[in-house]
Formats: C-alpha cells, sequence, structure tokens
C-alpha cells in the first residue's frame, strides 16, 4: 500500500513537471494555415489571413528574367517574396533545390497548403521532391528551407536540425 502511494505521488511530480515545461501550445482551432502559389511573374507574395507578425496566407513565389549580373550566377531570375504589401529581398542560395524550385515556377503556379508547426515555423509539402544537400543548421527568423526534399519551410523563430538551405 505505501508503495502505491509513493508510485501514484512520482507520477503526478512526473506529470506536473511535464505540463509546466509544454510552453505555449497550439490547439488544432487555433492552427494558421497558409497556401503557397509558385508561379513565373515576378513577385512572391505571403498576404496574410490575419494580422500578425508570423507569416501566413497565401503565398506566391514567381521568377522574372532581369539580367542583372548577379542573377545570372543563380540562373538569370530572381524570386521575390511579398508579406502582406511588404517585399522582402530573400538571397536564395546557389544550389540545385532553388534551381529546381524555378524550373516548377516557369512551369506555372504551384500551390502549397503551408500550417504553423512548433511555434516557430510554417511548414508545406511541395508535391514532388526536390535535390537535397542536408547538412546540420541552426535556423533562425527569415530563413527558408527545404526539409525531407518535398517540403519548405519558413522560420520565424529558431531550430537546429538536418536542411537544404534555400534562402
Amino acid at each position: 500500500m505505501k508503495m502505491k502511494i509513493i508510485l501514484i505521488a512520482f507520477c503526478m511530480t512526473i506529470m506536473f513537471c511535464m505540463s509546466a515545461c509544454s510552453g505555449n501550445t497550439i490547439n488544432s482551432g487555433d492552427n494558421q494555415n497558409a497556401v503557397t502559389e509558385i508561379s513565373t511573374s515576378e513577385n512572391v507574395e505571403i498576404e496574410s489571413s490575419e494580422e500578425n507578425d508570423e507569416p501566413e496566407g497565401d503565398a506566391m513565389y514567381h521568377t522574372e528574367d532581369n539580367g542583372t549580373v548577379d542573377d545570372e550566377a543563380i540562373g538569370d531570375s530572381t524570386m521575390i517574396m511579398t508579406i502582406g504589401d511588404t517585399k522582402v529581398n530573400v538571397d536564395w542560395e546557389d544550389n540545385r533545390a532553388v534551381e529546381a524550385l524555378r524550373d516548377m515556377a516557369k512551369d506555372g503556379d504551384v500551390t502549397i497548403k503551408m500550417t504553423m508547426y512548433g511555434g516557430f515555423e510554417q511548414v508545406g509539402s511541395i508535391g514532388q521532391s526536390l535535390p537535397r544537400d542536408d547538412k546540420q543548421t541552426t535556423t533562425s527568423s527569415g530563413d527558408i528551407v527545404l526539409y525531407s526534399g518535398n517540403q519548405i519551410v519558413v522560420f520565424y523563430g529558431s531550430n537546429s536540425w538536418s536542411y537544404t538551405r534555400l534562402g
């Protein structure tokens, strides 16, 4: 009997400690979804579905030939991201994954539904695999990476994992 009381007290202590460490969680009703579209015009747009500092809403990736010297080094086209009405310059990586993303945009719109995950990122399935060159990295707010070869992740916090950097 004494052993059962000690075991119950121990389990309750563990449950209390784990609930205190959980931090902020997102209920399924609070999930913020976003849709990413990749197309061949000039801008990448992410329009917020709610006013919020976190990247959410509809997003479009576009390419445009603009003939600058720097762009020639990365495939003669550039992609620009817009969040709401604000254009955000992205320093796109020079790798096969970004090249494949540009090729997808040249073929027309690609829609990617994105959801918040872990309180520090938005994740969306691309619908196909892109070339991977995963490296252990620590991300920061604003980083765009490829996860598992088929998901785009946009960070608004930090995380350490093995990713292919996109921008």
